[in-house]
């Protein structure tokens, strides 16, 4: 496969390898058809059954109660962001949102288009760097709405609230299948692919049955609405046949190393490693969030200077360690620890950091 990196994009992310070839090696010849998986009709018999083994692993991986549904569509989960307040908000009712930086102020907005929003709790006040705790949701409203992880900011709901009959919606895109989720306080969660499943293109949600059905009494476009795709099975129009594919061959991946209890206790090995070099170099690294609130995704940190952090990234991209450099909207390093990110390239990006230390301090 040639040379590989250790990509630490915060996405398009680093995909297991196992997947890569398993799709290189079936590229010119889909399961015996002649044809690339790019080429065959979405509704041939082939197609078929890499949706349902896609959408079955991910039950089985999740542990799904059986009055969830797996939706796979585009758009990324910036379209969710105006498909939830139009499917799931009632008038009279306000939707609920805890704002926790970048990506909940995105979907925030967008919900603004569909009727009264309430900001229940915000990490604003000390620029996004914690995740609020101590709120209160009204039984009017329509549903909560959180963003699990905040991939530019770096902070990660280790818990969920539990905002009691009203419906939870989560944006989990960037800590997708990193750990298990008690689904009894979930109403629908959403994910685009491209940080911990597969490529971009494919946008999953899974949704309630009670919640499918409140989509399905209000009169919506048809792309739009939950239950069209429920009913279509996914398939109303042509889905993105590629990132379909290959989120199944990480699924497999997936479960064949051991599932969510093995990746999250490999990812919290990760990040913790990475965060006690950070709080172990006397200040020449410095995390910016909070500890209880810190992402085991996405590692931000800063340095003393620009000019240093500038000079870190390079000699990372020197030694093979790319995408360190943070979001251009708040600066510093960024290292994305996602699925398939091995502890092999953490150690080396651990290595580079403490060489660089010794030789800039």
């Amino acid at each position: 496969m040639g040379k590989r990196v250790y990509n630490f994009y915060a996405g398009p992310a680093t995909l297991p390898v196992r997947a890569l070839k398993e799709a290189k090696r079936e590229l010119l010849d889909f399961y015996g058809t002649g044809m690339s998986v790019c080429e065959i009709s979405h509704r041939a018999k082939e197609f078929q059954a890499v949706i349902d083994e896609a959408t079955a692993l991910l039950k089985e991986i999740y542990a799904l109660p059986p009055h969830f549904h797996v939706l796979w569509l585009q758009g990324g989960a910036s379209t969710q962001f105006f498909h939830v307040p139009w499917n799931l908000g009632l008038e009279g009712k306000p939707m609920a949102y805890v704002n926790t930086g970048s990506w909940a102020s995105a979907a925030i907005k967008e919900a603004r288009f569909f009727g009264e929003v309430k900001v229940v709790a915000s990490s604003e006040d000390a620029d996004f760097s914690y995740i609020p705790r101590e709120f209160e949701v009204g039984p009017d409203a329509s549903y909560l709405h959180i963003t699990s992880n905040e991939t530019i900011g770096g902070v990660e709901w280790i818990e969920f609230p539990d905002p009691g009959n009203v419906p939870l919606v989560v944006d989990a895109s960037s800590d997708f299948l990193s750990h298990p989720i008690d689904w009894t306080r979930i109403g629908l969660l959403y994910a685009g692919a491209q940080k911990n499943l597969g490529p971009a293109g494919v946008t999953v949600v899974i949704a309630r049955n009670d919640l499918v059905e409140r989509a399905r009494a209000k009169k919506l476009p048809t792309m739009v609405s939950y239950a069209t795709h429920v009913d279509k099975g996914s398939m109303h129009n042509t889905p993105p046949c590629f990132a379909i594919y290959l989120s199944m061959l990480a699924l497999r991946d997936l479960k064949e190393k051991g599932g969510l209890g093995y990746i999250e206790k490999l990812n919290k090995k990760k990040s913790k490693l990475l965060y006690r070099l950070i709080d172990g170099s006397n200040g020449f690294y410095k995390g910016v969030v909070r500890p209880d609130s810190r992402s085991r995704m996405n590692v931000t940190f800063r340095l003393p200077s620009e000019d240093l952090e500038t000079a870190c990234v390079a000699e990372a991209k020197a030694r093979g360690l790319i995408g360190l450099k943070g979001h251009r909207s708040v600066g510093g390093m960024r290292a994305s620890l996602y699925n398939a990110m091995p502890l092999k390239g953490v150690k080396a990006l651990a290595a580079l950091l403490r060489e660089f230390q010794l030789a800039n301090s």
